[in-house]
């Protein structure tokens, strides 16, 4: 009788919890939904055994880990469509220039290509952000603002003026600082710097007194050498390890600003793309998707073996504090006059600046608890 009594209790309380539980979650109901499943339940089609063979080309060398990145996706869609969509990737150079990968593509000579989306900014500005861009969105940033908030339609509106469909595939992480013969820790430290870089952060560092140069990555490091550059950034440390550089500089000057994330692109011809299948434009999505989340947790494990190797032939130094508030402060002054003069520039922009004042409250209340050694947390380093 005594283990009834117990046994009925036990299964009265169970029930109470499951009715409490269930009435607190009707009080304002589920917070969120997955949109893909109603277009997933509405999705018919009948699989094709057409067998597809496509062409890619890429503004990468095979030396480079982004070439990497570009094959995984090909070898993704391959084994995932079972070889009834096979796309060969070809590196920078073997079907056309590496500066040719966007017309070759939308002109229709190759149906696909890879890409970092800032080299295409003489043909619109916009496509700088979707990149990255100074003190802009980290890789966490990246996926949730093109996935979540309207940046992938963003993206997908500017590639298609030029008959692209295009979709986020890979993400390297945030760049190393300066390799520089010279510690520049302060502002006055950077007047006069010679620099090697690229982009929207070379404007900025003229404005803050460097003497700049956007010399291509493959002569970077004889400049170094002779003394024609003081101090130059390329990539990701697990990028910039096979160039050499910390064999001829002897500082990093960290954190790396001009790049806290480089966000990668596929993208295909739309008329090419247009003809697929229904099942194979599923699986060109799915696995973009498998690419952007592979890439940079292997390219972040690479970078921590690669920071720990370079740490040992260069001293790392951090900019101090004002002169941090001195970049962010130009950087902010540089953007806001893009977005004054180019409206697709405003338009991607305010929209990563709305997602970040979104966030932030959320990134502020779930700080201290990073996953630093015990040591280092219970001596102060808290925060990320």
């Amino acid at each position: 009788m005594k283990r009834i009594f117990t046994l009925a209790l036990c299964l009265f309380l169970v029930l109470a919890f499951t009715a409490s539980f269930a009435s607190a979650a009707e009080k304002r109901g589920k917070f969120g939904t997955d949109p893909r499943h109603d277009v997933a339940k509405r999705v018919k089609f009948k699989p094709s055994d057409e067998k597809i063979k496509w062409k890619m080309v890429m503004p990468w060398s095979k030396g480079l880990l982004f070439y990497d990145i570009a094959v995984h996706f090909c070898d993704s869609v391959r084994l995932a469509s079972a070889g009834r969509l096979d796309i060969k990737p070809f590196s920078a150079g073997e079907l056309v220039p590496a500066m040719q990968t966007f017309d070759s593509v939308s002109k229709g000579s190759a149906q696909a290509g890879h890409d970092w989306a800032g080299y295409w900014k003489g043909k619109n500005q916009a496509f700088v952000p979707l990149a990255d861009s100074p003190f802009g969105l980290d890789p966490e940033g990246y996926n949730i603002w093109l996935y979540e908030k309207g940046g992938l339609e963003l993206a997908q509106e500017l590639y298609g003026r030029y008959n692209l469909t295009a979709l986020p595939c890979g993400q390297t992480g945030q760049d190393m600082g300066l390799f520089s013969n010279k510690r520049a820790t302060k502002m006055e430290d950077f007047k006069g710097l010679r620099v090697r870089t690229v982009g929207w952060y070379m404007d900025i560092l003229n404005e803050l007194g460097a003497s700049v140069s956007p010399l291509p990555g493959g002569e970077v490091y004889l400049a170094l050498e002779r003394g024609v550059l003081d101090a130059a950034e390329f990539s990701a440390p697990a990028m910039s390890y096979p160039m050499g550089f910390d064999e001829i500089t002897k500082y990093v000057i960290e954190p790396g600003v001009h790049q806290p994330a480089s966000q990668c692109y596929v993208f295909f011809n739309t008329d090419a793309y247009n003809k697929l299948p229904e099942d194979l434009k599923w699986i060109i999505d799915l696995c973009a998707k498998e690419t952007q989340l592979w890439s940079i947790n292997w390219i972040n494990s690479l970078n921590a073996e690669a920071i720990n190797r370079l740490s040992k032939s260069v001293e790392i130094v951090q900019m101090d504090k004002e002169t941090l508030i001195e970049f962010r402060k130009t950087a902010k002054s540089y953007v806001d006059q893009l977005k004054a003069k180019y409206p697709d520039v405003k338009k991607i922009v305010e929209s990563q600046e709305k997602f970040v004042e979104e966030f932030s409250v959320w990134r502020g209340a779930r700080g201290g608890v990073s996953p630093w050694p015990y040591e280092d947390y219970v001596s102060g380093k808290i925060y990320e």
